[in-house]
């Protein structure tokens, strides 16, 4: 399985890609919205997690974006835990 990692803080890209692939994931991994964006043209990953907070463009926007082009599940990994931030994550298309 194809595993599409998006956060643009470093230790926890790294963190969390060594678990994926200790577990057997292959993983990509994306620092900003745009490369993300062309990473999932390229490879089509069979699951995205997704920092909200990116640099640029938001998580939020790149959900919206991928959701025109595909039903990929999302899920979004984030600090940020208010139920309106969990609310408009949802609403633009992610699946957790």
């Amino acid at each position: 399985m194809k595993v599409l990692i998006v956060d643009d803080e470093p230790t926890l890209l790294e963190t969390v890609e060594m678990r994926m692939r200790r577990d057997g994931y292959t993983t990509f991994t994306a620092t900003t919205a745009e490369e993300a964006l062309n990473l999932f043209r390229r490879v089509r990953p069979d699951v995205i997690l997704l920092d909200i907070m990116l640099p640029k463009r938001s998580g939020f926007d790149l959900c919206r974006l991928l959701r025109k082009e595909s039903q990929v599940p999302i899920l979004f990994l984030t600090a940020r835990a208010s139920e309106s931030d969990r609310i408009q994550g949802l609403e633009m298309g992610a699946d957790d």
